[in-house]
């Protein structure tokens, strides 16, 4: 009856966006904590029924790229800088932000469109980072710990979703465990405090205007008056209180003055969220209102994003220029212009823009995957696989890559090394069976040669030994 439960309430919680991984103070953290491993393995489990089951899971490498290069300026900054930490965005409109065990960091949409400086984002990315370097998280859940890690990360997927609706949250109490973890619900003063004053640092350290933390959270708590009962989800999950932004003021006076300006990306960003919203049509009027006030390159920059997905190819073509003589060299313009140039079924231009934009940036990852699907879409498969299978020899984690290079070697027809490359995209996705049925299927294909079938069996050998103690580990 438990595993009918807790599936039940896994299948629930995929269809709704996790909140604030908020729970207070079980005690000491020497004798409570969750291991770092432990902590590092449950995040893991968290974030692959985030990343491959829940549909607010935004899959956006541009936008994912942007927020992680903003956390990753905020990490060097504090603490612990060699860290490990990642970062990724939810499609919601609610205000709210979250950190999981294992240096997981959620942004829904909807704050990220509401901060109205990358300062102000920058403060709620801070304030997360300082909850998981001071080890709350694995605080907090340090004494669930003997569960298990695979029931825990159910419970807790599920009961982190139920926190926007009541009736999810009904049915994550159906379990005792899952209430009892429940009941615990919400970040202490202490820890919120805290996390104030270490993410107010790492925010003046990292070179972000330390106004953005007060300002952005007073505002919150005045909108959240408007809703009442139903306030912003980052006022429920981090209650703020007078004091908490008197607090935030009191220390902000006693640093230097600093004036800001935002990254072009910062507005490109919260362009191409809000040109993804809602109905085209609707989308492509916003921003001809908006550009009627200003021409500032982010309205630019979305107006021709929302041209281009209400179909209207030619008009964002031709606002394409006037973007690039408005704009500072960027990714997000030499993307679109390829996304552009696919949508005229031009493959071959959009190769050729993606090959002159990487000597420009060549460390960019979203403009690597473009190119190798234009190059797809261009019939080069060839040379599509050379690109992703290098590329993922380079970034081993980068599950993107791996599914690029599966498409690719089955496009030119190589099944041993498809099956091989989806095995690894199986492995990142955390379904350790369906990666082993892959191999095996490698295995039969037989167009490998000596080297390529001994790697095959020599990786299979090592996910069945990883399966064997994962399995051990959740019956224990």
């Amino acid at each position: 009856m438990m595993k009918q439960i807790l599936a039940l309430i896994l299948s629930l919680s995929l269809v709704t966006a996790p909140m604030a991984a908020d729970l207070p103070d079980l005690g000491d953290v020497a004798t409570t904590a969750l291991s770092p491993m432990a902590e590092k393995r449950l995040g893991e489990s968290i974030m692959q029924q985030i990343r491959w089951r829940d549909a607010s899971y935004l899959n956006d490498p541009e936008i994912e790229d942007y927020v992680n290069r903003l956390g990753m300026r905020l990490v060097a900054a504090s603490d612990e800088p060699d860290r490990s930490f990642d970062f990724f965005v939810l499609k919601d409109s609610t205000l709210n932000a979250f950190a999981l065990p294992g240096g997981y960091i959620g942004l829904h949409s909807g704050l990220i469109q509401a901060a109205q400086s990358e300062s102000e984002l920058a403060s709620v990315v801070g304030h997360e980072i300082a909850h998981v370097t001071q080890r709350h998280i694995a605080q907090l859940f340090g004494k669930q710990s003997q569960m298990g890690m695979v029931m825990l990360a159910s419970i807790l997927v599920a009961i982190l979703a139920a926190r926007s609706n009541a009736d999810l949250a009904q049915a994550a109490i159906a379990s005792g465990q899952a209430g009892a973890i429940q009941s615990q619900l919400g970040y202490t003063r202490a820890f919120e405090r805290e996390a104030d004053r270490i993410g107010l640092q790492t925010l003046e350290n990292a070179g972000f205007d330390t106004r953005g933390m007060p300002s952005f959270f007073e505002r919150l708590q005045r909108e959240s008056r408007l809703y009442e009962n139903n306030a912003p989800g980052y006022l429920r999950t981090h209650p703020l209180t007078e004091e908490r932004i008197a607090d935030m003021g009191n220390r902000v006076d006693q640093t230097p003055y600093r004036q800001v300006p935002d990254s072009a990306d910062f507005g490109f960003v919260r362009a191409k969220l809000r040109a993804s919203e809602g109905i085209a049509g609707d989308a492509v009027k916003y921003f001809e209102a908006r550009l009627a006030g200003s021409k500032d390159p982010a309205n630019q920059y979305g107006y021709l994003r929302a041209l281009l997905r209400a179909n209207q190819v030619d008009r964002a073509a031709a606002g394409l220029e006037t973007l690039r003589a408005s704009a500072a060299p960027s990714t997000f313009i030499e993307r679109l212009a390829a996304d552009i140039e696919l949508e005229r079924k031009n493959p071959r231009g959009a190769v050729a823009l993606l090959e002159s934009a990487l000597k420009r940036f060549p460390g960019s990852m979203p403009l690597q995957y473009a190119l190798i699907d234009a190059l797809l879409q261009a019939g080069d498969t060839a040379e599509a696989a050379t690109l992703a299978r290098d590329g993922a020899l380079r970034h081993p984690g980068d599950v993107n890559l791996w599914a690029l290079s599966s498409r690719a070697e089955a496009e030119r027809g190589r099944m041993t090394a498809h099956h091989r490359a989806q095995a690894e995209v199986y492995v990142r996705r955390g379904s350790l069976p369906a990666a082993i049925e892959q191999l095996e299927s490698a295995r039969r294909a037989n167009d490998g040669d000596f080297h390529e079938l001994s790697a095959v069996d020599a990786r299979m050998r090592e996910l069945k030994t990883e399966l064997r103690i994962r399995r051990e580990e959740s019956e224990r």
